[in-house]
Parts: C-alpha cells; structure tokens; sequence
C-alpha cells in the first residue's frame, strides 16, 4: 500500500521533465521512485529526500553532496547519476533506471549461492567501490541492498547517500553510527570515521552472506549487533559453508579484521585475492557448471600475479630451509597484513625466523620445496601441503609435519593455523634449541594437542617454558577434496604468546 505522500506523488512532474509512474523503494532519508525522462522519452531512477528533513540543513547538505560525489564516478560497476536538481525546495536525484533485482532480494530468494557466483558478484562489486576509492570516495553503506543486478547479471553498486569525501571530514560527525549494523564495520560501530578499510570489511561481511546465505550476527536490537561487530570475531566462513575452499575463506578472513590495519590495505589488494580466489574455486569444476557470472568476470581477470594454493604433489629435495630470503619474505607479510603480525586471529604474534618440513619416520622429506610458504605473509594465495596418503592416520608411521624457530626462545601460548580442510589432528612439541631444530620426534616435548580442527584451527598449549623450536605435528589427515587420498594444506601459521 502506498504512503499519502508516494500517492500524491505519482503523476507528478518535476522540473518538467520526470513524470513519476511508481514506488521502487524507500529509506530513512528519501524514497525511490520510477519516472520516464520526457526529454529523452527513457525510464530513469529517481531519489527524492523525505519532506519532513528537507529543511534540515545536516541532512539537506549530505544529500546534495551524494549527487555531487556520484557524478563523478564512471565505472560498469556502479549505477550512474543522470541529473540532480530541487522541486519546491525538495532535492532529488535522478539515476539510470536498472531492471533487475537487489543483490538482498537474490540471497533472500536463492540462499547461499555457489562459490564461484559469491566471489564473482564481490569482485564486481570491489570493482566498483575501487572507482570511488580512486575519486577519494567511501561509500560507508556497502550492504547487498545497495546492489543492483542487472539483465545480464553484472553486480552494481549504487547509493552514495552516507559517501564521505577523504579530502575533508564529511557532513557526517564523529560520534555518529552511520552505515546499516549487519554490514558495519567497528570503527563505524564505534562511532569514528570510515576509511576505505571500513567498505573493505562491509564487503567481507556482504561475501560471507553470500556464501552462507546469512548474515554473520544477530541480535534483538541493531545496537547489539553493531557491539558484535565491535566486539566479536564473526564465525568461520569454512564451516557454516563446508567445501568453501580455504583461499575464500581466507580472504573473508582478512577483509572483516576488527583491527583496519589488519585488513587489506586496499580494494585492489582484495580484488587480486578475489580474482585468485575465484580462478581456483573455477579450476575445480567442469567449465558447464561454472555460473554464467564467474565465467564473464573470469574473461576480465588478468593471469595470476602468484601461485594458487598447491595441489599437494610437488617434488621433494632437502628438508631443513635456512632462512635469509624467508626472513625478508616475513617482514614484507608483515607490513602487508599491518601492525607488524602475520596473520592469526587474535593474541600477540611472535615472530618466526625459520621453517623446516619434518617426516623422520618417512622418507626425510615432506615437500620441504613448499614449507615456506606457511608463513610468506600471504594465506589466501599460497600454501604448503603433505603428500597425499591412503589411510588418514599414515598407516605406517605416527605422523608428519613442520618445525618453526622463533626469535630466541619465546613462550608460545597458543598456535593457529589456516587449514585447507577440517578434519586434521595435530600435536605441537617445543626444543630448547641447542644444535638446532632435534631429527627425532623423541626428543622433542608434547606441549599440546587438538583432534578434528577446522579451517581455523587453535591448539592451547600447557604452560610451555621458553623454547626456540615449535614443532606442528599432524596425527591423522582430512580427505583431500579431490578425492584422491588423505592430506593436509595449511596456508598460514600465527604463534601467540
């Protein structure tokens, strides 16, 4: 049923050339209507700001400032603004008319969708917000109802109502929450000033909703979902979703960081995730069942700028990997993922400064080619993995893994890990470190272990005393999820102390 104002409004005419035809929306500051441009005889969007705040100066100057922000943007992925102007001191806003349906509307009518469509509709959508980045523009607002799917299903943002301009503090007042709570980042939560970082994480929290068909908090008020967000680390996308490969996981990981600095620096450093993300999910399955949207993106995806996680069946040659190169590899991770820690999820992170495959019981090497790429800085693109068993539990052996050395002996209280699968079984040992890493599992010392870990997998450790050596040993393995025995990937490795 339309309101008595939508309903005086039909009909209307503004500015002699917008005849209103009907309610596509509305919102808490203005409401969207279809209209035909009688100049240019075409259907176009228009957003008319609510008359009870169109005299109010706040809200008048952040509208206006919207037309002015949108005009400037040109990209694919965006819905274009057309014109602006004001009718009987209303302001409005006229917009390409997009036929199709809200990004929420496909989620809310198809629940979560396949991975590779999820992670092609985000990087259209990080596409788009890369343009207003560029024009030093953040949306603040990034939530699936702000994106339009069009007749030949490309993803486009729209809504630059809350947009605040870097080059100066906005209308919007520190203090104010603004941005909707499902999508909001802490430091809008929190009432400070959004940077890009704050749209990356919303479009985290908007990939995660795709994946899982939900959004990660719920509450019984808005309030208390914005203090989750604050507060609480949203659940692990790899086992609301199974069979979400770790490299998505990984990137939904990163992107919704409750520090900024722990996130991505930038909408094209997840763009480049994104598009590694979505070759490999792809690679994975016959191209006819790959969705009509993954293929048209993966047509404008540029080749691989670094290896995709491995496939576990590299070639074998020495077991023990000094470090000089790992060491500058470390540092540059560092600065990457910001706040000088390499990856994890919480804690205080402790600096590795080597690494080593360990299998003493097998052949003396387990892709030791591979092993440093746990901790390059990098857990969505590259990983290491085991070989590939027939049994879980190795048959013939207790187990196999990877030793690390930290920066003098340091007491490690907890150790985690991005695992490609669920599944694994690990026990972690520690050595004093005289005459470097032992060769035998027998002389090293249990500190802890943990069966059946998920992708983000956290092993407590017993109170251990200062050691130089960590050893992560795996005990039974999950299916690979190509079917084709039992390993383990793991892409990333956080020691916390």
């Amino acid at each position: 049923m339309l309101e008595p104002e939508s309903k005086q409004i039909i009909g209307a005419v503004l500015v002699d050339r917008y005849r209103i035809q009907s309610k596509l929306g509305s919102g808490g500051m203005s409401t969207v209507y279809l209209a035909v441009d009688l100049t240019l005889d075409r259907p176009v969007a228009i957003k008319l700001l609510h008359r009870e705040i169109s005299g109010t100066d706040h809200q008048l100057a952040r509208f206006r400032k919207e037309a002015k922000s949108a005009a400037r943007l040109s990209n694919p992925n965006l819905v274009p603004v057309i014109d602006a102007g004001e009718q009987n001191g209303r302001p409005f806003i006229v917009f390409e008319y997009v036929e199709g349906q809200t990004l929420k509307e496909v989620i809310l009518a198809r629940g979560p969708l396949p991975v590779d469509q999820a992670v092609a509709y985000s990087i259209e959508i990080a596409r788009g917000l890369q343009a207003a980045h560029e024009n030093l523009l953040v949306h603040r607002d990034v939530k699936p109802q702000n994106v339009l799917i069009d007749r030949e299903g490309r993803a486009r943002v729209t809504d630059f109502g809350i947009a605040r301009s870097l080059e100066d503090d906005g209308v919007t007042d520190t203090g104010e929450v603004v941005g909707t709570t499902d999508y909001v980042s802490p430091e809008q939560a929190s009432g400070e000033l959004a940077d890009e970082r704050s749209d990356i994480y919303a479009l985290g929290i908007v990939l995660y909703e795709l994946l899982t068909g939900e959004v990660p908090f719920q509450a019984e008020s808005q309030i208390a979902v914005a203090m989750k967000h604050v507060s609480e680390r949203i659940p692990d996308v790899a086992v609301e979703r199974p069979g979400v490969p770790a490299t998505v996981a990984a990137v939904v990981d990163r992107a919704t960081e409750k520090d900024p600095d722990r996130r991505y620096e930038s909408i094209a450093e997840m763009i480049a995730d994104l598009e590694i993300s979505l070759d490999e999910s792809t690679a994975r399955a016959p191209a006819l069942r790959r969705s009509d949207q993954a293929t048209t993106v993966l047509e404008t995806v540029p080749p691989a700028r670094r290896p995709l996680t491995s496939s576990g069946r590299g070639s074998k040659s020495g077991w023990k990997v000094a470090v000089g190169l790992l060491g500058v590899l470390i540092i540059i991770g560092a600065l990457v993922w910001g706040g000088g820690q390499l990856g994890g999820w919480g804690g205080s992170s402790l600096p590795v400064v080597a690494i080593g495959d360990f299998d003493p019981e097998g052949d003396g090497v387990e892709h030791s080619t591979e092993v440093e790429r746990i901790v390059d800085g990098d857990p969505s693109g590259s990983a290491w993995s085991s070989e590939t068993y027939s049994v879980e539990s190795f048959g013939n052996k207790s187990g196999m893994g990877f030793w690390v050395e930290t920066d003098g002996p340091q007491s490690v209280d907890q150790v985690d890990l991005r695992l490609s699968e669920p599944g694994s079984s690990v026990t972690v040992y520690s050595a004093s470190g005289a005459g470097g890493p032992p060769d035998s599992l027998g002389d090293w010392t249990p500190v802890g272990e943990a069966a059946d870990l998920g992708t983000k997998g956290t092993i407590v450790l017993d109170g251990t005393e200062p050691s130089s050596y960590y050893l992560i040993w795996f005990t039974r393995l999950p299916a690979s999820d190509e079917g084709d025995g039992y390993r383990v990937e793991v892409s990333d490795l956080d020691l916390l102390g």
